[in-house]
């Protein structure tokens, strides 16, 4: 029955679906892979607490209105490690690795936001 419903598909068909197939596979990687993050910009209250290199290993302490929140950054990724905010999401939501990711703790106003060699545009800074 797989062969029958096939046979109906004629030569321009095959090439149509290998050239759009060929077209998601390039939009996937260009719009999905995006660079590595060369730096970290941590906020605190809104403004920049600090900017610091990805390329060395630390913990940095960051206040904020709640008490103090920890920023980890090893093997250029970053993360906040701990947080006095009583949810937690962005404790939970791990390590970044790639520019424009960013990480908030909206109660206690502490932020981290991955930044690149080049700035990435998305929706919000249209």
């Amino acid at each position: 029955m797989l062969s029958a419903s096939l046979s109906h598909i004629k030569s321009g068909d095959w090439l149509t679906i290998i050239l759009g197939s060929i077209g998601v596979l390039l939009i996937t990687v260009e719009l999905w892979g995006g660079e590595l993050a060369d730096k970290a910009i941590i906020r605190s209250g809104g403004k920049i607490f600090r900017e610091v290199p990805l390329s060395r290993d630390q913990h940095i302490e960051v206040p904020g209105p709640l008490g103090i929140s920890i920023i980890s950054i090893k093997q250029r990724k970053a993360r906040i490690a701990s947080d006095p905010s009583p949810r937690q999401y962005c404790v939970r939501q791990g390590w970044l690795q790639q520019a424009g990711e960013i990480a908030l703790c909206l109660p206690n106003q502490v932020s981290i936001e991955l930044a690149g060699s080049k700035k990435r545009y998305d929706s919000l800074n249209y």
